[in-house]
């Protein structure tokens, strides 16, 4: 009776460690439950070591593979990977999902000042947390802005120290993910993507066309990087294939990935929002900033051009 309970408590952790291994994001509620898999690990170590004070020795055998397969697959999060020594200019980016314009605008005008905020990637943001964020002086500090306030969850924005040049590099969903090319001086620019593909709990189809609209990173073109609320964390296929268009994500690059930055209280946390810098750069620092009035915190990190 209990050796079966704790099979059947298995079971669907094997089949998500299967779809992880595979690369397969799937329905709805397997995409949910992926953003979930280092809490997986906990809960087969767990089982693991519940079956083993039980005796029961091929359970314990069962689980304890998954938990060091999940493991191999996560922990790697946790450690920094040696950056470039690079020479360039030193772009700092903030980025902030204002859930639907509750997010304190104070404490992400805050922010700005105190990490000296070069580009802000503002997503859910409404008219009215626009008309918030100027009464709280923010562009007094970012005065170069695209853009595109809608209501609830639609709109976007980027802010910025320096001249903004709106581009179109994101398809479709280019009202809801606004991008710029941003004028940093000396002959330096950079181009950047606010990014809030649809949440999949929703619509998981928008979620990966939109994502899908997402721009390469290569030589062609000037340093690129994406900032935002992406619905997806390194445990999706579909994010990990944003990566091989030429990115790095700044918290995995800083063994800071593991840190969840979506925390509405109904789940474990999960990290969901990133900044990804173009490969060719280097990233200097990486911070979780925790959001009052939203249900995410916002991400930030500094990236270091290539001279």
């Amino acid at each position: 009776m209990v050796s079966g309970l704790l099979i059947a408590a298995l079971v669907p952790f094997a089949v998500l460690t299967a779809l992880r291994l595979v690369g397969y994001d799937g329905n709805t509620y397997t995409i949910a439950a992926l953003a979930l898999t280092p809490y997986a690990g906990i809960a087969t170590l767990i089982l693991a070591l519940l079956a083993l004070g039980l005796r029961r020795w091929w359970t314990a055998a069962v689980a304890l593979v998954l938990t060091f397969t999940i493991a191999a697959m996560v922990l790697p999060r946790a450690f920094a990977n040696e950056q470039k020594a690079l020479g360039g200019k030193h772009v700092r980016v903030l980025a902030s999902n204002m859930l639907g314009g509750r997010a304190d605008p104070g404490k992400i005008v805050g922010y700005v000042k105190e990490h000296q905020v070069d580009v802000l990637s503002l997503t859910e943001m409404t008219p009215e947390a626009v008309e918030a964020l100027g009464r709280a002086g923010l562009f007094e500090i970012l005065p170069f802005h695209v853009l595109h306030p809608a209501e609830w969850a639609s709109g976007s924005g980027l802010v910025s120290r320096y001249p903004l040049t709106p581009l179109k590099l994101s398809g479709d969903s280019d009202a809801k993910q606004p991008s710029a090319s941003a004028d940093l001086g000396d002959g330096v620019r950079i181009e950047v993507v606010a990014v809030h593909p649809a949440a999949p709990m929703w619509d998981r189809h928008a979620w990966v066309a939109e994502a899908k609209d997402l721009p390469y990173a290569d030589a062609e073109h000037d340093i690129r990087i994406l900032a935002g609320d992406f619905n997806a964390s390194l445990d999706h296929s579909l994010f990990r294939e944003l990566l091989t268009r030429g990115y790095v994500d700044a918290a995995d690059q800083l063994g800071k990935a593991l840190t969840g930055t979506w925390t509405n209280g109904m789940v474990p946390p999960v990290p969901i929002d990133h900044v990804l810098a173009d490969k060719r750069t280097a990233i200097a620092d990486f911070k979780v900033l925790e959001t009052p009035g939203s249900d995410h915190d916002a991400v930030y990190a500094e990236i270091v051009l290539p001279s």
